[in-house]
């Protein structure tokens, strides 16, 4: 019961993934692109949450989803001038086309090829707990020089779109 439970949420999640990343493509308002981006992001936590990835559904929801959505969401805002640059127009590439289908066709060729192969799993898997108790014990300089990084680029890009006087 429980793998065709999962089998019919991991068909439901990947479909809005690909709904998702379809829409985010084909919207023409750059504000309805960002979120249509956030539902992308939402679905794939989901679908780490199917493979027992509890951490990496909580990074992917609080970093993807949360800080990059809104950090979008925001630039898009600071930096339109006027209503109408929000819209962009639709422009059909034959290059873009061709090249999406050439590398629709390496992918399926890598899976078809190498599809068969399975990945040894660990015998105990790491708990979300350890993993918390090492980042921020071994990990907290990186982690929050990363974050002051984070915090300049969002203040110059501020000072960037700002009007000059």
């Amino acid at each position: 019961m429980s793998e065709s439970v999962n089998g019919i949420a991991f068909a439901i999640l990947a479909g809005a993934a690909i709904l998702g990343a379809v829409g985010m493509l084909t919207t023409r308002n750059v504000i309805h692109a960002a979120f249509w981006l956030l539902e992308v992001m939402i679905a794939v936590a989901g679908l780490f949450l199917l493979l027992q990835a509890e951490y990496m559904a909580v990074v992917q929801v609080l970093v993807y989803a949360g800080a990059v959505s809104v950090l979008m969401l925001f630039v898009i805002m600071l930096t339109l001038r006027r209503r109408e640059d929000a819209v962009r127009p639709v422009e059909v590439s034959v290059a873009g086309a061709l090249m999406a289908f050439v590398f629709g066709g390496v992918l399926f060729l890598a899976i078809a090829r190498y599809g068969d192969r399975v990945a040894q799993m660990p015998e105990v898997a790491p708990d979300t707990a350890a993993l918390g108790v090492l980042l921020f014990t071994r990990w907290v300089l990186p982690f929050e020089v990363a974050s002051l990084v984070l915090l300049v680029a969002i203040i110059a890009a501020v000072w960037w779109s700002r009007e000059e006087e």
